[in-house]
């Protein structure tokens, strides 16, 4: 995609064309992730072994983490970029994508040792024990001390890419490895394979992530001429300006995401006291709870470059008309999507185990879970507006309200009150409240940008 193609995208094309260019291809991502995390549990269900289900459940907290990273250096980066592009600042872009993606390697390759070092105290922290102790680790293994620097640098790529407007690519590249990862779950995991179980979804996902990142650096290669992705290490520095424009937004969002481990390390843990059929349950339901979400969190990411571009090139009323577009567009679907969920909660659990007792756990999370995405859908896109904007402090600031001032005390609250199954109505209780915060800051950023220049 040449400059002038680039430009026509973010400034003429018609907003509905321009957001179905931008957010369909990243929802498809999003979809696709989702389905190959779901692949995993639906392959290690088949085993109709709770403890390796468990097992896949209690390391969700430590893949989470990677999202701290992505975060800092995918959101991060690719907000500095958008906005770069503008502006029409072509060198400030190529600069920001080179030290967005060697920090992300630094960050992988710091994780992966981080977390072998320190594996037995990090497992007794995620919930492990006795039973789930050895799969758990194995499971952890393939995922973090072999593919944490894959993992990371497939995402931070896809948002580079992203941020110049080539969706569709960056859609591709993350697709492609979560298609071989489905291909490859039942070769490993199953009796009929390699009869890994647990340490074979692992190992799934980690050859998945080195194909995804073989795809972005082909990518690069071929289109080294008309893209302003760069990760020549001579571009690599740590200039004032792109450095605090990276982590600006990049720190908030990466805080948040640590707080989103921190909250369901507390959730397994609380969990993990009424044994491994109550986990593997909540892993299922969570997992199945995820496919709206992402929806809605992809939607919200696909609209991150055109809202930046156009609040950094003036445009506002664009800027405007492109998030209400947004909003009148997905909160409808998603309540659509919450009256199904809730009415088939238990049909959508025995697809993934047939166990009565995991069955009567996750239809109860399920529908405890579900009630909280239309909300979220708000929450996100507010969150992206934030971090499209480089308004970083705000969205720590919703980040903390999120997990530290209401999901986390509400966890306590209703694991005291309403013991095991209060516990999937902490993240509901949370994103409503945030969700009328996210009315009100939408409508001042909306009345600050009238008459205001793009900066």
């Amino acid at each position: 995609m040449g400059t002038n193609e680039k430009t026509e995208l973010f400034e003429q094309t018609p907003i509905p064309r321009a957001v179905a260019a931008l957010s369909i291809p990243t929802i498809f991502s999003s979809l696709v992730m989702v389905l190959y995390n779901l692949a995993d549990t639906y392959f290690v269900g088949m085993l109709n072994n709770p403890v390796q289900n468990a097992a896949v459940t209690l390391a969700a907290p430590v893949l989470l983490a990677f999202n701290a990273v992505n975060n800092l250096f995918g959101v991060g980066t690719s907000s500095m970029m958008s906005r770069a592009l503008g502006r029409k600042e072509y060198e400030t872009v190529k600069n920001s994508s080179a030290f967005g993606f060697y920090c992300a390697l630094f960050g992988g390759v710091f994780l992966s040792l981080f977390c072998t070092v320190f594996r037995q105290p990090l497992l007794a922290v995620l919930g492990a024990d006795s039973v789930t102790w050895e799969a758990t680790g194995s499971y952890l293994f393939w995922t973090v001390t072999c593919g944490a620097a894959p993992a990371i640098l497939n995402v931070v790529l896809a948002y580079m890419v992203r941020s110049e407007g080539a969706s569709l690519h960056a859609s591709i590249g993350t697709m492609s490895g979560c298609f071989l990862n489905m291909i490859l779950d039942p070769i490993f995991i199953l009796p009929q394979g390699l009869n890994m179980g647990a340490a074979g979804a692992g190992c799934a996902t980690f050859l998945s992530n080195c194909a995804a990142c073989a795809y972005f650096f082909i990518l690069l290669r071929v289109r080294r001429k008309t893209t302003f992705v760069c990760v020549d290490p001579r571009r690599f520095g740590f200039k004032r300006f792109i450095v605090a424009g990276v982590c600006g937004v990049g720190i908030p969002a990466s805080i948040q995401n640590l707080l989103n481990v921190t909250g369901m390390t507390i959730l397994n843990n609380f969990t993990s006291a009424y044994g491994a059929d109550a986990v593997a349950a909540m892993g299922i339901s969570y997992k199945i709870h995820m496919i709206p979400m992402q929806i809605a969190l992809g939607f919200s990411q696909g609209l991150m470059p055109l809202v930046s571009y156009t609040y950094a090139s003036g445009n506002h009323r664009r800027m405007k008309d492109t998030i209400l577009f947004a909003i009148k567009l997905m909160l409808p679907a998603l309540f659509v999507v919450t009256l199904c969920y809730y009415l088939g909660a238990g049909t959508l659990i025995r697809v993934f185990m047939d166990n009565d007792s995991i069955v009567a756990y996750g239809t109860r999370f399920l529908r405890g879970f579900c009630v909280a995405i239309p909300f979220l859908c708000l929450d996100f896109l507010t969150v992206g507006v934030f971090q499209a904007l480089g308004m970083g402090l705000h969205a720590l600031i919703f980040a903390v309200m999120r997990k530290l001032i209401l999901e986390i005390p509400v966890l306590f609250l209703y694991e005291e009150l309403f013991p095991l199954y209060g516990l999937a109505y902490a993240q509901p209780t949370a994103e409503f409240i945030l969700a009328a915060a996210s009315v009100i800051m939408l409508v001042r950023i909306f009345k600050r940008c009238k008459g205001t220049p793009g900066v």
